[in-house]
Order: C-alpha cells, then structure tokens, then sequence
C-alpha cells in the first residue's frame, strides 16, 4: 500500500532527510586512504544518534552497522569492517538513513578517494546524473516507469548497465515502502506518481554487465564480472510543483 504524507510529515522527513544527508557528508570527508570502512561507520553512528535519531540500517534485517559501505566493484550492501582500508583511486559507496521522529531519510553517495581514474569518474559522473535525470522525471502524473526510463536511458547511452537485482524504494515511516522504482523501465508503464507520495531513487550502475552476486555473509553485493559499480541515492517527494529532495544537508 502506498501512503501519502501530509505537509506536517514531509517536513518531520526532511528533518530526517537532513540528518542522513549531513552524515553521509561527513562520511565522504572520512574517506581517505588508510581509513578503515569501520571508521567511516563510527563517523556516522556517532553522528546521527548526537542528533537524537537512529540509524535506520542498524539492525535492519540483521545488518551489523549503520551504513552501507562499498569500495570499488561492490554494488551495495558493504559490511563495515577494520580490515577494509581505504585506499588512493579507490571509488567508495555510503548509504546511509537515518530515522527521526518516527520518519526516515534515506539517501547514498560513491565518494572517491584522492585522485581515481578518468574511467571511475566517468562511472560516478554518469551515475550522478542518471539519479538526477530520474529525478526530474519523478513529476507528478507520471509513472514509476517514467523515472527507471530516464535512468537507463542516460547511463545506457554511456555504455553503463542497470543493476536489476535491486531498485529504489517508497520511503516515509518505514525505510522500505511501497512502490519499488526500478533505474529501468518503460515510458509511461507502472504506478501513477501522486503528490505525496515520497520515494528513494537510487541508480545502482556498473561498468560492465548489470548481473551481480551475493557473497556469502547474505549482504555483501559484488558485480558479477569483477568491474566498477557506482550508487547514488537521493530521497523525494512528488509535489505539485514538481520533486522535491529531501535528503538535503542544508
């Protein structure tokens, strides 16, 4: 079932949004070489909870820390640890939520560190920018396939390819609402977009084939081939006026 917020909940989610977003800032200005993911996860832990809220992935599903940390070829769901060390040219994903006052803010970025090659920043640029085409097509009276459209069609024209294993989200009370957005689809297919209706979009893109695998701690996701993958992830609102992120630090 879908919920639509009210004006008083879209803004106790952009304080959420808010709260995430400054911690996944931070975490970004942690990743340096020699840095361990563990750090970088105290960094937002420490964060959120000095701000009253909680992390929306500790614990979630049996996941062991407050982010989600992926260094180069892993897509998503990196399990934090001290013996993953950062280092130069790597290309280092955080996601990140954080729940505040019975709301959520949801919301993921692919830092590098120092300077990363001109095939990774074209990865990350690309991804960047086909979140950002998403969101302009996240307009209300469109459909959900009208986001994934946009997506695909930016990253594809690129010579990227869209995880299909995993997709963004409706996102408010629960980190994991309905209706799932895919970063592909058809034009003009899928659920109506309505005002009030709050969704995380969030391209999940790799270098070379979309297959992926699970690892066997059931969490961490690589690319099937070895090669890059990037995730960018921002949480929306559909207004009528048009979307309106909510997961920004200011």
């Amino acid at each position: 079932m879908i919920v639509l917020k009210t004006s008083r909940e879209l803004a106790a989610m952009r304080d959420a949004g808010r709260i995430s977003a400054r911690a996944l800032k931070l975490a970004g200005e942690a990743v340096e070489p020699g840095v361990s993911t563990w750090e970088i996860d105290r960094v937002v832990r420490r964060y959120i909870e000095e701000q009253g809220a909680t992390p929306s992935f500790l614990g979630y599903g049996g996941f062991p820390a407050s982010a989600c940390i992926s260094v180069n070829n892993v897509v998503i769901h990196g399990i934090p640890d001290k013996k993953t060390i950062i280092k130069q040219g790597d290309i280092v994903s955080v996601d990140v939520g954080a729940t505040f006052e019975g709301f959520v803010g949801d919301n993921a970025w692919t830092f590098p560190c120092g300077d990363i090659s001109p095939e990774a920043q074209s990865l990350l640029d690309a991804t960047r920018e086909g979140l950002f085409e998403g969101i302009k097509a996240a307009q209300a009276g469109n459909r959900i396939g009208d986001i994934g459209s946009a997506v695909q069609r930016y990253v594809e024209t690129r010579g990227y390819s869209v995880v299909r294993d995993f997709v963004g989200h409706g996102v408010g009370a629960k980190l994991h609402e309905d209706p799932s957005v895919p970063n592909y689809g058809t034009p003009g297919r899928g659920v109506r977009l309505l005002p009030g209706m709050t969704i995380a979009i969030e391209p999940m893109i790799n270098q070379g084939v979309y297959d992926v695998k699970v690892l066997s701690d059931g969490w961490t996701t690589v690319t099937a081939d070895g090669k890059l993958s990037a995730h960018f992830e921002h949480s929306i609102a559909i207004t009528e006026n048009g979307p309106v992120i909510l997961t920004l630090p200011d």
